[in-house]
């Protein structure tokens, strides 16, 4: 326990850091005093006047006072800080005073007062945001037609939040549109407003109550756009009627297939599949991001404040509000904090009785959501974020999603997720790379949630095809690459175009590392592909992928994408001078593909290229031979396998699987006994002219490769004479025969040559010990 009177640790770091930085303090000191002013009501005309002659008194008194003076022309920074605030805010009243009871249909050029307040609000808005009393005021103004609709414009574009924006603003500002004061382009500012301001609304249960009014807005071709892009964030299953469905499907005939009409169809029919038969696309950006006007003023508010994004109100009964932890990265701008639409009405507040509130609040909101245990109890009534892309940082509501499988809940979060990456890709912006950071930081947040579900997003497909062509393969390199890695299951030529052509140009444009890398992350997106299919191998067609294709064709897909991969790996390898840390992830790559049918149990065996094999199969690196091994022994095994089985698989599906893979499997087999074993590499159909050997210096090949002389194992033959005959004066690799032979083996296996000991004893019969 701290002693009486001393400051804790935590408080002191605080004030420390206020101090360090008096502008940020000022900024924060008011607008928190504008907030709190704000919640409490207004003072009478008479305090007001009181309080104006008080302090003309005091300043006249300090005036004559020499020392009063000296002291005023002593004030500290921060001091003079609060007062230009201070002065600000009063500025800030003012204006807000002078609009709420200002003349009607003024011109903004002919009233110099006008400007001045109208430049007030501005610079106060975008400093350091409204207030809710404020925007309330204001948002009247600006749709009750006060004033001409350039000044109604200017009043919306800066209606920034410090914090929340009340429901009951937002109520009373939709009335002013049945009135018909304001012009068609404050309405669609309005309505962009809405939109970019979603989250910032406290509550949404009055405003779901105007429903049909939004709904019958959409008879408005300028309107509907706007209207579509906040009824997809409004929409419930409660709002899905038959006739709402009938008439977007007579608005889609007159005004043919827009995409923000298919946003709202797909969404009525992802809640009520029965309504609509029509097939939809669900893998489009449907909207443009609303948030351009307002998204710079929104970044810098949220960062200039205590609080980094809206929260909802506090309880007075119940569980309290959790404020969310710190996050691993500061990517707060960009994913939004848990705020449910729940709503919270303080108990006692206007007579409310404890069984209303009770009654009322049913739901579970996601900010009360702590543990695994109260996710089961509360998992059927688990109210969601108003805003989807909340859920990416808050295991829980992840694994909600992943139980539920709702998918009008994944539906909203590719929706925000493209609306987002859309605006906050970075070399969108001519390689703006101010933002990398953070960006950054956000794609490793939706990796992360990628990783958890076991699934891709179909939004980050659409950000790949997009910004694929502009990327330059170095700005946020591990996360792009890990983004391809968890690309959704396709057809392989149809993507290979826009995904795998541009991939290929990098990756023989780029440095071994880059190189390195793409192998690495097309072998987890081979991998992911597997395990997505194998779940699906009792199906005779792939209902979940939007193509449609057959089981074959998505093996196809497979077997493509292997084919890709050797090819980029054969061209890779002639680029790097056959490296050897290249081959390494070459070889990882097959690791993969040699067990893709007792592994995943899919009818699928794909041998690596001559060009890889040989390669390995030459390598001085003993651990390049090793891996090789155990490779061909697990190829080996599924070919087995997959002969045992082949009448029946071919009861199921078309099995990919031909003599020429027997064939090409045999020829790798000869070759690799001969050289290792029987000292007869490349006889008759090889792939080697003995030619070429002699060209080199080697007119003995026959019998220069086997465990013994091979190249990558020949170090090992001088240690094992070394050690195991000391005696012998000259050592002679040649000598190893026989008895020494089996000596030998057991050497090399216990030096963790554990690939080549599976190799041999699964391939190489013992009786033909040299």
């Amino acid at each position: 326990m701290p002693r009486e009177g001393a400051t804790p640790r935590s408080k002191r770091s605080s004030l420390t850091s206020e101090q360090d930085d008096p502008a940020r303090t000022c900024a924060v000191m008011s607008t928190q005093k504008r907030i709190k002013n704000s919640q409490t009501s207004r003072t009478s005309q008479h305090n007001n006047s009181y309080q104006t002659n008080l302090l003309a008194w005091k300043l006249n008194e300090d005036l004559s006072n020499p020392k009063s003076i000296s002291k005023h022309g002593q004030n500290s920074p921060v001091e003079d800080s609060e007062q230009g605030d201070e002065q600000a805010e009063d500025a800030l009243q003012i204006a807000v005073r002078y609009f709420e009871k200002g003349p009607f249909k003024t011109s903004r050029s002919k009233d110099n007062t006008l400007e001045k307040h109208l430049k007030t609000v501005e610079s106060m808005a975008w400093k350091n945001g409204l207030a809710p009393e404020e925007i309330d005021i204001l948002l009247n103004v600006a749709l009750s037609g006060k004033f001409g609709s350039a000044v109604n414009s200017r009043i919306l574009r800066c209606m920034i939040p410090a914090t929340l924006i009340s429901e009951d603003s937002v109520v009373k500002a939709v009335s002013w549109l049945c009135v018909g004061k304001c012009c068609g382009s404050t309405k669609v500012l309005f309505y962009r407003w809405l939109v970019a301001m979603f989250d910032f609304i406290d509550h949404k249960e009055k405003i779901n109550l105007l429903y049909g009014f939004f709904f019958a807005s959409l008879q408005d071709d300028t309107l509907c756009p706007y209207v579509c892009h906040f009824l997809y964030l409004l929409t419930k299953k409660e709002n899905v009627k038959p006739f709402r469905v009938r008439k977007l499907l007579d608005l889609q005939a007159k005004m043919g297939r827009q995409p923000y009409l298919h946003a709202l169809l797909s969404l009525y029919k992802f809640f009520v599949p029965t309504l609509i038969s029509v097939s939809l696309p669900m893998k489009k950006i449907y909207f443009k991001n609303p948030e351009n006007l307002w998204k710079t003023a929104l970044v810098a508010v949220r960062q200039r404040n205590q609080e980094p994004s809206p929260e909802p109100l506090k309880l007075i009964l119940g569980a309290a509000t959790v404020r969310p932890s710190k996050r691993k990265w500061d990517s707060h701008s960009l994913i939004p904090v848990l705020h449910s639409n729940i709503q919270s009405k303080e108990y006692g507040k206007k007579g409310m009785s404890l069984s209303d509130y009770l009654s009322r609040n049913r739901a579970f909101s996601a900010e009360q959501l702590k543990s695994f245990p109260q996710l089961l109890q509360n998992i059927h009534c688990l109210e969601l974020p108003s805003q989807m892309g909340a859920v990416l940082n808050n295991s829980l509501l992840l694994h909600y999603i992943n139980c539920i499988r709702d998918e009008s809940l994944l539906l909203r979060l590719y929706h925000w997720l493209s609306q987002t990456l859309q605006e906050e890709c970075i070399w969108y912006k001519v390689n703006n790379y101010e933002c990398e950071k953070e960006f950054t930081n956000f794609l490793d947040t939706i990796i992360k949630a990628e990783c958890f579900l076991q699934e891709g997003f179909y939004s980050c497909e659409a950000f790949l095809y997009k910004s694929l062509p502009l990327w330059d393969g170095f700005c946020c390199r591990s996360q792009f690459l890990q983004l391809v890695s968890w690309f959704p299951f396709s057809s392989f030529s149809e993507v290979k175009p826009f995904i795998f052509d541009r991939l290929a140009q990098l990756f023989f444009t780029s440095t071994i590392y880059f190189k390195c890398s793409v192998l690495e992350n097309l072998k987890e997106l081979l991998q992911n592909w597997l395990l997505w299919l194998s779940m699906d191998i009792h199906m005779k067609t792939v209902t979940d992928s939007s193509l449609e294709t057959t089981f074959s064709g998505s093996m196809q897909s497979v077997s493509e994408l292997i084919n890709y991969v050797g090819w980029l790996s054969i061209n890779g390898l002639r680029l790097e001078s056959n490296s050897t840390f290249l081959l390494h992830f070459v070889l990882d790559f097959y690791e993969k593909v040699c067990d893709i049918y007792m592994n995943y149990n899919l009818p699928l065996v794909v041998l690596f290229p001559p060009g890889i094999f040989y390669i390995a199969l030459l390598s001085l690196d003993s651990s390049i031979l090793n891996q090789l091994c155990y490779i061909m022994h697990r190829y080996r095994n599924n070919l087995t396998a997959a002969k045992k089985n082949e009448l029946i698989l071919k009861k199921k599906s078309e099995f990919i699987f031909s003599s020429k893979t027997c064939q090409e499997y045999n020829r790798y087999l000869t070759a690799m006994v001969g050289c290792l074993w029987t000292s007869k590499p490349f006889q008759k159909g090889s792939y080697f002219d003995p030619e070429v050997f002699k060209v080199i210096g080697i007119a003995k090949y026959k019998t220069s490769l086997n465990l013994v002389h091979h190249p990558a194992l020949l170090s090992y033959a001088i240690s094992f004479l070394l050690k195991e005959y000391p005696e012998e004066r000259r050592v002679n690799v040649s000598s190893i025969r026989g008895k020494k032979w089996n000596e030998y083996l057991d050497y090399l296996f216990s030096e963790g040559l554990q690939g080549l000991k599976l190799f041999i004893r699964s391939s190489i019969r013992h009786s033909s010990v040299p």
